[in-house]
């Protein structure tokens, strides 16, 4: 169970940076984030791809804008580019 749960985040991660790859140079809106990452994980929630967009943000791979209304909207960095 535990390998399972981690190998879905690791790869729900590297979903992620495929699809905002896709997206250059605009970014992307977590919902559609969120709609690449279902097409994997059909169960995939909203929090799961924010919980994985501050883990690689964290790591300096991507940028997220919080804006006001509550969506994110996400940018590779250049060392996310290069992953």
């Amino acid at each position: 169970m535990l390998n399972e749960a981690k190998q879905r985040r690791e790869f729900g991660r590297w979903v992620l940076l495929l699809g905002l790859n896709n997206s250059e140079p605009y970014g992307a809106w977590e919902e559609v984030l969120l709609s690449i990452v279902q097409g994997m994980y059909a169960d995939a929630t909203r929090d799961e791809v924010r919980r994985a967009l501050d883990y690689l943000a964290e790591r300096s791979l991507v940028h997220c804008k919080k804006h006001p209304d509550g969506r994110w909207h996400c940018k590779l960095t250049r060392t996310g580019v290069d992953v």
